[in-house]
């Protein structure tokens, strides 16, 4: 039996309270077979400056309104132009050089935009210690007409999944009568109390142990794998 958490889109080195669902499930589903979201997070994210925090974007190519997530793609001078944004957030410089001494957090040009980030997804996750398996969506052929809590509920069945775990977020999307009728039991995470930087930004200080820094994120994850 699995325990699936949330079916949740890949976001850009996100805070410690995203790699909650990491610990809380035996598989963690990339949700990539859906319309990317121009304005979300996934190839962009605040992080801090000497000015205060900014976004950095990811250099894509140019998506398509319909287009979903797993068919962007970076751009043909994605690397040239990453090190090129990347100037301005110097913690987050700091902390990938630190996690990532082989240079892949340095997007390929015209790679696909979701290898990349399950990449980072994988690399973070081995350095908190979070051993559960990832997959993305796209992988499960799930027809497009299936949509909404349905699309979960066929991801579920398709790992045959009995629990679905998911962020206080999705109490307006997802209704546990619903889940329960598919015979899933659907919980819900209590909101994140702790550090919302992003992980990579908080390791970068040399200053401390990698190995003992990473413990004590994944301390404060797991403390946080709270149901409400």
């Amino acid at each position: 039996m699995s325990t699936v958490a949330t079916i949740m889109q890949p976001y850009l080195w996100p805070y410690a309270g995203y790699y909650r669902l990491l610990a809380a499930a035996d598989v963690f589903v990339v949700y990539d077979c859906v319309q990317f979201i121009r304005r979300g997070r996934i190839h962009r994210n605040e992080f801090t400056t000497r000015e205060g925090f900014r976004w950095l974007t990811l250099p894509l190519r140019k998506p398509g309104r319909t287009d979903r997530i797993d068919s962007v793609r970076l751009s043909d001078d994605a690397a040239s132009e990453f090190v090129n944004r990347l100037r301005p957030f110097e913690a987050l410089a700091a902390g990938l050089r630190r996690t990532d001494a082989a240079g892949e957090h340095v997007p390929r040009p015209g790679a696909a935009l979701v290898d990349f980030l399950v990449g980072q997804l994988r690399a973070t996750a081995r350095l908190l210690g979070f051993g559960c398996e990832i997959v993305r969506s796209s992988s499960f052929g799930i027809p497009t007409d299936v949509r909404g809590a349905d699309r979960i509920l066929a991801l579920c069945n398709a790992l045959d999944a009995r629990r679905y775990v998911n962020v206080d977020g999705g109490r307006s999307l997802y209704d546990r009568q619903q889940f329960a009728a598919r015979g899933v039991t659907l919980r819900f995470l209590a909101p994140y109390r702790g550090s919302m930087l992003s992980v990579q930004e908080r390791l970068a200080s040399e200053d401390a142990d990698l190995s003992s820094q990473a413990a004590a994120i994944r301390a404060e994850i797991e403390a946080n794998v709270v149901y409400a």
